[in-house]
């Protein structure tokens, strides 16, 4: 039987135990209100430890992007949502942080002799710049879309050779817009045989590397795309998002927008035959066009930050 002057060891003991780990007291603090001498409380706090008083736990703080990942992936019908933590409000530093994750991704299912199609973009462009590989890779770099006069940093032609000297691979070019002047232009174009040759092996893809384009936001690309898109037209026409240059309703189906029959780039139809398909998206304006585009099954893996996958999460829960 434990003896008076041992309880009392044993409940000092614990007083201290309680101070330091659960009030976060300073060993100062507590020798200092205890009237212990400060080498007496630190002995308790070790004794603590080493009979099993102690727990000590450290919470990785991506457990929880992990699960929201799970929760995404699941509800979106995708192999992968990788959800980044969230480290700025500066959204340069936020589609980075996502863009690293996204090319890490990209690696694991690169190999040897594969072809990746491409759009352009600030999300491909900064995956374009994130990729550091350790070796280079046998592969041929394609664009999915036509290009975007004047944007250099960002047009699929650019963004395919910068990927291409990254990997040590091979880029083609594709010398056409993104937008056609009229369905029959690009019916036209389409027919061209040198643009048609690019398509042809764009449609026989192993990888698609995407971004994921919002229509109502004043930042919007795709309203920049052609000086004959009307923001009235296509909120009209129950856009939610843009992929590839087609616009996507809420549903995930093709709008019914005249838009839609002017985009010189792979079908979405043909999109969805190429079996690895990536897709980046940063900034929670994005919610809606993303949930819109997992709805539509266009995606295999998907990269998206903290913030926009929690409201994505919220939008696809009432679809349950």
């Amino acid at each position: 039987m434990t003896n008076s002057t041992e309880f009392e060891r044993l409940r000092r003991l614990h007083k201290v135990l309680v101070m330091f780990y659960q009030q976060n007291i300073s060993q100062a603090k507590i020798a200092e209100m205890t009237g212990l001498s400060h080498t007496t409380v630190n002995r308790l706090v070790k004794e603590g430890q080493e009979r099993g008083l102690v727990e000590i736990t450290v919470k990785s703080p991506f457990g929880s992007m992990l699960d929201l990942g799970t929760l995404i992936a699941e509800m979106g019908r995708i192999d992968n949502a990788i959800v980044v933590p969230e480290v700025s409000t500066d959204p340069r530093i936020t589609i980075k942080s996502t863009a690293d994750a996204a090319a890490a991704a990209l690696f694991e299912k690169l190999e040897d002799g594969m072809t990746i199609a491409i759009s352009g973009g600030v999300g491909v462009s900064a995956i374009v710049e994130a990729m550091k590989p350790k070796r280079t890779y046998d592969v041929t770099v394609v664009p999915g879309t036509g290009g975007v006069q004047g944007k250099y940093y960002t047009d699929v032609n650019q963004v395919s050779m910068a990927m291409a000297e990254k990997l040590g691979g091979r880029a083609l070019q594709l010398h056409a817009p993104i937008i056609a002047g009229s369905r029959e232009a690009r019916d036209t174009l389409l027919d061209e045989r040198s643009i048609r040759d690019v398509f042809d092996i764009a449609r026989k893809g192993d990888i698609a590397v995407m971004g994921i384009g919002s229509v109502r936001a004043s930042t919007s690309t795709y309203l920049s795309l052609d000086d004959d898109i009307d923001p009235a037209e296509v909120l009209a026409a129950g856009a939610s998002g843009e992929l590839l240059a087609h616009l996507i309703s809420k549903d995930g189906t093709p709008c019914d927008y005249s838009g839609n029959d002017r985009v010189v780039a792979l079908t979405l139809d043909e999109l969805r035959q190429i079996p690895h398909r990536f897709a980046i998206a940063s900034g929670q304006h994005k919610a809606e066009p993303i949930a819109a585009i997992l709805r539509g099954d266009f995606l295999t893996t998907l990269a998206i930050d903290e913030q926009t996958a929690y409201a994505v999460s919220d939008i696809l829960k009432g679809d349950a």
